[in-house]
């Protein structure tokens, strides 16, 4: 089956990744695996561009990531989430990665 990855990175305010991690931790990441399901990896930059976190999530399709996003964000524990977080993230980038044909994406984490 052919997947896709997304790969988000989200660029923190300086010093605001621990508790960026602290609070994904108690409120975002259960809620985000039920929904989003395959969570391939996460994050943070330890050498270059600080002050980033990365995570990964696997999808089956591009329609398949559009439902689940959709779901979360239509989730009120998430929109709390948010507005909570929200404001430790000073800019954010999306990608969508396509496997080589020779790497199996892993297990979720």
């Amino acid at each position: 089956m052919a997947m896709i990855v997304e790969m988000r990175t989200y660029t923190l305010a300086l010093g605001a990744t621990g508790r960026y991690f602290k609070l994904y931790q108690e409120k975002g990441l259960a809620l985000q695996k039920r929904i989003l399901g395959h969570l391939v990896g996460y994050y943070a930059v330890e050498v270059g561009e600080l002050n980033k976190v990365i995570h990964l999530w696997a999808y089956d399709s591009l329609d398949d990531r559009a439902k689940r996003r959709a779901e979360l964000w239509s989730n009120p524990e998430w929109l709390a989430y948010v507005a909570e977080v929200g404001p430790l993230v000073a800019d954010q980038a999306n990608q969508i990665l396509s496997p080589a044909p020779f790497f199996a994406i892993p297990d979720p984490a």
